[in-house]
């Protein structure tokens, strides 16, 4: 088993049970989904020949393989066995022989000590119980002047793919709020608990740059309806079949209405955030 804090326990059942599965199974959508933030994100990372990468939260591993074509060397770690799985078996396929995976927290994790030159990491730091910690042990991991790079999401309301399928899904109903700070999607969407947290985890040089982009959820109706279901159908849970029913019905509604030629996408906001290690 791996060792991870107590604090993420509860994301470690999650990410390595249903929820790391699902990912894993859908791992060429989530990828597709915020494809179109990556050329920022590897821009600002400006990886080279020759450095070491850490990729936090690696997911399927996308980060990782183009990190290692880059600069021929990245370790990516995840708390998903499942998502690993993918991420190892592509890097075979491609190749990659400078791509490795490890599950690991990578709040507690064991990182040799000014091991790398550069951290990454694409929507993963978010799901920290303690970001300050988590990005203060990746930061010993870095070389003095080492790079840190993260892509987060913006507050919820900026984010239309969230604001709508809560909408129709959660039908009015009020969902239970999370403690401030607590781990989730939005819990550095604030930018300036963002550079809170990085000061107080020993980066300096901090830049929050805004990027709104679409975000892609299936190639039509159907296909994105089945995903978003298998994603947060969750949320229809405890309701009777008439409310499940209006409720699969307003969302294909909001679906149909962000369908066009490329497909269903809908509307996403995220901080690029750029830091270094004294």
């Amino acid at each position: 088993m791996v060792h991870v804090h107590p604090a993420n326990a509860g994301q470690l059942g999650a990410w390595d049970g249903a929820q790391g599965a699902y990912w894993a199974a859908q791992a060429d959508r989530f990828d597709r989904s915020v494809a179109r933030y990556d050329a920022a994100f590897l821009a600002a990372a400006d990886l080279r020949p020759g450095e070491r990468v850490l990729d936090v939260g690696c997911g399927t591993g996308r980060t990782t393989r183009e990190a290692a074509r880059r600069t021929g060397s990245a370790l990516g770690v995840d708390l998903s066995s499942a998502m690993l799985e993918v991420a190892r078996r592509r890097a075979a396929e491609e190749g990659l022989t400078g791509a490795r995976f490890e599950q690991a927290d990578a709040q507690v994790a064991a990182f040799p000590p000014a091991g790398f030159d550069v951290a990454i990491s694409r929507t993963g730091a978010m799901f920290f119980a303690d970001p300050v910690a988590a990005l203060a042990n990746v930061g010993r991991a870095l070389v003095p002047g080492g790079r840190l790079v993260l892509l987060v999401w913006q507050a919820l309301e900026a984010n239309e793919w969230m604001t709508e399928i809560l909408g129709a899904l959660a039908a009015g109903r009020p969902l239970p709020a999370p403690p401030p700070g607590a781990p989730g999607p939005f819990s550095l969407a604030d930018p300036a608990r963002l550079r809170e947290v990085l000061a107080a985890s020993g980066h300096r040089q901090v830049e929050v740059e805004g990027l709104t982009e679409p975000e892609w959820f299936g190639s039509d109706v159907d296909d994105a309806l089945a995903f978003v279901l298998g994603l947060a159908g969750w949320l229809l849970e405890g309701r009777d079949d008439a409310a499940r029913e209006r409720a699969v019905a307003d969302l294909r509604r909001r679906l149909e209405a962000h369908a066009g030629p490329d497909g269903v996408e809908f509307g996403s906001a995220a901080w690029l955030v750029t830091a270094r290690r004294p």
